[in-house]
């Protein structure tokens, strides 16, 4: 059985570093893309503070269909061209928005949500999906959380090779 580790929170590049490899354990053997978003999400809602979701959304060819997550319930479909995760998805660039109310088309799935980032998942320029995580506090996330994530979603992506 996998135990987590606490984790320094106040260094955020090793408290990232620490998670990734946490991640890699927890995720080594299987390659099973549900199983590995669901123990890989429910990792970071334990370890990541001042959050309120985190999950995913994975792409079906047409648009962002919700995937293992914890938190409070979620949207199930969101559009290509529809907030956060849509930009990211569109663009295939990681979105850091300090205040979701100031991000026009947002959508607001846990009105208690004031910042989010969004990891866009792609393998061989195809479009896999979105890591979206939440805050309840406004400017939580910056750039070391910005490749933190991505950090982390490498170690996911690997996973399902």
């Amino acid at each position: 059985m996998f135990t987590a580790i606490d984790l320094p929170t106040d260094d955020k590049p090793r408290f990232y570093a620490e998670l990734a490899a946490q991640a890699r354990a927890l995720l080594a053997g299987e390659t099973d893309r549900i199983a590995n978003a669901a123990n890989f999400a429910a990792l970071a809602y334990q370890a990541l503070p001042r959050i309120n979701w985190a999950g995913f959304y994975f792409y079906d060819g047409r648009e962002l269909v919700l995937g293992p997550f914890q938190g409070k319930p979620a949207c199930v479909r969101i559009a290509l061209d529809r907030g956060v995760c849509g930009a990211a998805a569109r663009q295939r660039q990681t979105q850091v928005v300090a205040d979701v109310n100031a991000f026009s088309g947002h959508i607001a799935c846990d009105a208690a949500s004031r910042s989010e980032i969004v990891v866009p998942l792609v393998h061989q320029d195809e479009l896999i999906g979105v890591w979206d995580v939440d805050s309840p506090e406004p400017g939580r996330f910056d750039d070391d959380d910005r490749q933190g994530m991505q950090a982390l979603c490498a170690v996911f992506m690997a996973s399902l090779a």
